[in-house]
């Protein structure tokens, strides 16, 4: 049996956060996932070392801190920058790619359109990081 992952969700936008929580339930995965609506809220949480998530999922375009600047901050830290962070967004911008591969992403991907196509490239992401040896901070 895969491990439960603990999962930080930063992301403002209330529908996305409810379709994430929803494919993770249409998969049967039962993964504990916290939400923050931006980096600020993030950041916060993230204070509190004895609940420190998995992973962290990214959004980019966020109010009061944006993804990259969260970014920056979370990989200053001696803790949280070995919190594998992957990037879920709809900017498919090739700066801001590069930028957050510069800043040590553990990952980039493109939220597509369609709610199938979702679910499927969240089962891929989930799986992967299910099985992956992750280091315990």
């Amino acid at each position: 049996m895969k491990p439960l992952l603990n999962i930080l969700l930063i992301e403002d936008d209330t529908i996305e956060v409810m379709k994430f929580k929803r494919a993770l339930s249409v998969l049967d995965l039962n993964h504990k996932v916290h939400n923050a609506a931006n980096g600020e809220e993030a950041l916060k949480f993230l204070e509190q070392k004895d609940r420190l998530p998995n992973i962290i999922l990214l959004d980019l375009n966020m109010p009061k801190i944006n993804g990259i600047e969260f970014l920056s901050i979370l990989k200053k830290d001696e803790v949280l920058r070995y919190i594998p962070t992957i990037i879920l967004s709809t900017s498919n911008n090739k700066k801001d790619l590069l930028e957050c591969y510069k800043i040590g992403i553990a990952g980039y991907v493109i939220k597509p359109l369609k709610y199938e196509d979702y679910v499927s490239k969240i089962k891929v992401l989930i799986s992967y990081w299910s099985e992956n040896q992750l280091i315990s901070v």
